[in-house]
């Protein structure tokens, strides 16, 4: 995930006096936690194939405090509750009242459309930091995507109820070209309603995405949808505005990002690039991690093919501390034992390689060139002439 608002302050306004914040020595991965797999929604890129049923063996609330000990001892710094749709969870409230005990920066998130005004108000009681709620598209779009006629209108909804009640929301949206035209006025509809944080999420090949990677924006059109979102980021930082702008599932935004930089503010590149290497790019099987509703650790949310350990058979410090599998191995070692274009770039030190499961999804290969890079093979420093991957240019 890449925070793009916290590198445009360093652009356009004042330079921070300390670099962006990242995980304290020592500290624990953030955990993105799918308490749930039922849904009331059956998405068309959804990594979990969650849908409208209950699975078997999902965590009871004792076990999922027993888990809570252990991620607070280890001391995780964050904690993502997520589904399928958490709020089919019974005692969702319970564990955030228990996470809450704990003291994490505990974080929702939901398709919105179960957000009436009675759960908005338990959410807010719950004292969660962020509620993240996803808006593909506007609403022909988004109910496509969503497959439920009225998504749209129940996901915008449940961010106007929880902005009521001063809970800051977040709103995703995942980029593929059925919906990329529809980003601008998403974005507009975004400035209307005072959401305090945007998310840009590239098409992952994982899941219900897994099948519909042939569904993935072509990398000129993603190029453009960098370009209008580096721009508004660009423009809310000039205006001294504190909302955040963060992308995701596709670390080549981080290069991207310095190349745009070079012809706006070449004076503070060489600032920027020590950055982003210090961020580090990916963080999957490092700083990232994923337990699924039956408990079984995962090196993040779209490994869901690749199990580390229970926690009910052991628990998930010793299951994170411990994992020494080939994948595991790969993921954490610096530079990542990547291949094709990956190997050759020269900002191999920032993006890490990417997210790895679009390479695994397509070639069987995790250590392939990353298909979703959008860079030229100029821009990455390669011989030859200035193409991309897929033979964007």
């Amino acid at each position: 995930m890449l925070r793009l608002s916290t590198y445009m302050r360093l652009l356009a306004a004042d330079p921070p006096a300390i670099r962006p914040a990242g995980l304290a020595a020592g500290g624990g991965p953030v955990v993105i936690w799918n308490l749930i797999r039922r849904c009331n929604l059956r998405c068309r890129h959804c990594y979990s194939l969650s849908s409208d049923h209950d699975f078997s063996g999902e965590l009871s609330t004792a076990e999922a405090f027993a888990v809570l000990e252990d991620l607070a001892g280890y001391k995780v710094p964050a904690l993502i509750l997520s589904g399928g749709e958490p709020l089919l969870r019974p005692d969702l409230f319970e564990i955030a009242a228990e996470a809450r005990r704990h003291d994490f920066y505990l974080g929702l998130s939901t398709n919105g459309t179960l957000v009436d005004e009675a759960t908005a108000d338990r959410i807010a009681a719950a004292g969660f930091d962020y509620v993240g709620i996803s808006l593909d598209g506007l609403s022909e779009a988004h109910d496509r995507f969503r497959r439920l006629d009225g998504a749209f209108e129940g996901a915008l909804n449940g961010i106007r109820h929880c902005r009521a009640r001063g809970i800051k929301v977040g709103l995703r949206f995942t980029l593929t070209r059925a919906n990329a035209a529809d980003l601008p006025e998403v974005l507009d509809l975004a400035d209307s309603e005072g959401i305090e944080k945007i998310y840009l999420s590239h098409l992952n090949y994982a899941g219900r995405g897994g099948r519909n990677h042939d569904e993935d924006a072509w990398h000129a059109l993603t190029r453009r949808a960098m370009d209008l979102v580096l721009h508004r980021a660009e423009a809310d930082a000039l205006a001294g505005r504190q909302r955040d702008w963060v992308t995701g599932n596709n670390d080549a935004d981080a290069v991207y990002l310095l190349h745009w930089a070079a012809t706006r503010y070449p004076h503070r590149v060489e600032a920027l690039r020590k950055r982003l290497v210090a961020w580090g790019g990916n963080a999957s099987g490092v700083a990232i991690a994923n337990i699924d509703n039956r408990g079984v650790v995962h090196p993040d949310t779209m490994w869901w093919e690749h199990g580390l350990g229970n926690v009910r058979e052991r628990p998930f410090s010793r299951i994170w501390s411990e994992a020494d599998d080939s994948l595991m191995s790969g993921l954490r070692q610096r530079p990542r034992p990547v291949g094709g274009r990956c190997a050759g770039c020269a900002h191999l030190d920032i993006c890490n390689g990417n997210t790895r499961t679009r390479a695994f999804r397509l070639t069987g290969d995790p250590w392939a060139e990353d298909p979703g890079c959008y860079l030229t093979d100029h821009e990455i420093g390669l011989a030859g002439p200035g193409r991309a991957v897929g033979g964007e240019s």
